[in-house]
């Protein structure tokens, strides 16, 4: 997801979802341009990338002790990020097939959503899970997993949600050098990090 207008260019977009999951601002290396160029040259949608960047953002928030849990470079989101773009370069191949009818990527991920709520909060599996609409498109599936995470944070006692809550407010906080927008967005980011994390839902369906 980027804040920046739809005139904004490719690298500006990546960097500015970069900053916003980061926590913090950053300039890039000239590895780190060149990593991105490369990705820019492939053509995938924004979307592949800055999907990428969030898998690879929230393990660094996760597996890195207290107080390092920050993504250092694009070069450290290189692995989670090409592998968003090979499955996104699989499923378009296979659109040009004419025997092969390849679900879109935001119904799968819609199915793999569900079964992930499913399994977390069995054996109370929320009435509204079932209640979801189907997104129709890659926005519509953002907006459908920040109202799930939502809810499921809702659900959370109230003592663990205020905690939560706090701690990501810590996060953002600290962070220096970003505008009021990419702070907004880098809260939503962590909020919705540590309620999956809360739900031990580990894994980015």
């Amino acid at each position: 997801m980027s804040l920046l207008p739809d005139s904004a260019t490719f690298h500006e977009r990546v960097q500015d979802c970069f900053v916003a999951y980061r926590g913090h601002g950053v300039s890039l290396s000239a590895v780190d341009l060149e990593i991105l160029d490369g990705w820019a040259e492939l053509e995938v949608p924004f979307e592949v990338i800055a999907r990428g960047l969030r898998k690879a953002a929230e393990a660094a928030l996760w597996d890195a002790a207290e107080g390092e849990g920050r993504l250092r470079s694009l070069k450290g989101c290189r692995r989670d990020v090409e592998a968003e773009i090979a499955k996104y370069v699989a499923r378009a191949a296979g659109k040009t097939a004419a025997p092969t009818e390849q679900e879109p990527f935001h119904l799968t991920r819609h199915k793999k959503l569900l079964a992930s709520i499913k399994k977390a909060t069995r054996p109370n599996v929320p009435g509204w899970l079932e209640r979801l609409p189907v997104p129709q498109d890659f926005g519509g599936g953002d907006r459908q997993e920040q109202l799930a995470l939502n809810l499921l944070l809702r659900a959370l006692p109230f003592s663990k949600r205020t905690s939560l809550l706090r701690e990501a407010r810590l996060v953002v906080e600290k962070a220096p050098v970003m505008s009021a927008a990419t702070r907004r967005e880098s809260l939503r980011f962590h909020r919705a990090a540590l309620v999956r994390q809360a739900w031990s839902m580990t894994s980015l369906w």
